[in-house]
């Protein structure tokens, strides 16, 4: 983390908006590290801002907001290229809700695995704009500022990123209730792996990242009995690791929501789980990478 030594008036609003600021490039990028990383680079031109026009910025909330949104963007643009060589599915970093700033998880709009994993269909500019207002309550004449767009283009931006991304429909994903979550955590514990698989809906797709560095699958699986066959075959795997105990379960809380962390084979991994307004599982997502599970899980 980069700090601005002085006690300035850019050092004290960039103190002060820290939080928000990682919440929204954490929501544009899906990647923490680089989130973190924007922002430190925030506060270095902060710096540089107030020391060659002292006086100059009217807000520095907003001047702070605009660059971070700007870096973001060009972050997000450079990432896109690096994940066409990735390895596999790609699946944004997990981390620990309690290790999110408070300010990040104020609001929890546009901050669940799968919404950021959704999100990565859209334009970087769309993104923001989407980010922006849905978690932010931002108006369009604000974000057009930001985005250096007309208020009507940035509606346009909103209501086209949120139609991609089924926001409030019955379509969009809905975590698991922590209860019910719970309950089949110990159920499969237990070795009850039917509690899982009895509540595949037809066309669950099952996501797994392992970034090329322990095994995972590197397309999606669609459909229940391919995602069944897959889990039952993970399971197998497990057991001739280890017999006595092929699967560990444990309930935690990343981004927001309720989640699994799912150890087997001598690793840990998370797993999300999303479902449709009739409680089935219609997604699941399973971080492997360990690279990008030490905010969830270290």
């Amino acid at each position: 983390m980069t700090v601005i030594a002085a006690i300035t008036p850019a050092a004290r609003a960039w103190a002060e908006e820290r939080g928000r600021l990682i919440g929204i490039a954490y929501r544009m990028l899906g990647d923490f590290g680089h989130a973190e990383d924007v922002v430190s680079e925030v506060a270095i031109e902060a710096l540089k801002q107030e020391r060659s026009a002292p006086g100059r910025v009217r807000s520095w909330p907003a001047w702070l907001t605009t660059v971070c949104v700007r870096r973001a963007i060009d972050r997000s643009r450079s990432l896109a290229a690096a994940r066409e060589d990735y390895p596999g599915h790609w699946l944004p970093e997990p981390v620990a809700t309690s290790r999110l700033p408070e300010d990040a998880v104020a609001d929890r709009e546009m901050l669940s695995l799968a919404l950021l994993h959704l999100a990565e269909q859209l334009a970087p500019e769309a993104r923001a704009a989407v980010v922006l207002h849905r978690a932010y309550a931002m108006s369009a004449a604000e974000i057009g500022e930001i985005l250096q767009k007309s208020p009507a283009a940035v509606r346009q931006l909103i209501s086209r990123g949120e139609r991609r991304l089924q926001l409030d429909t019955d379509a969009a994903p809905r975590p698991a209730d922590p209860r019910a979550l719970t309950a089949l955590v110990d159920a499969v514990q237990g070795g009850d792996l039917s509690a899982l698989l009895d509540l595949l809906a037809d066309d669950t797709i099952l996501w797994t990242d392992g970034g090329g560095v322990v095994a995972a699958t590197r397309n999606p699986i669609f459909g229940a009995a391919k995602v069944r066959r897959f889990l039952l075959g993970v399971r197998a795997k497990a057991a001739a690791f280890d017999p006595r105990h092929p699967f560990r379960l444990a309930a935690l809380d990343v981004n927001g929501e309720p989640a699994v962390a799912l150890s087997h084979s001598g690793r840990t991994d998370v797993l999300t789980v999303e479902f449709d307004a009739s409680g089935r599982i219609v997604g699941l997502r399973q971080v492997c990478n360990p690279n990008k599970l030490r905010h969830a899980l270290g």
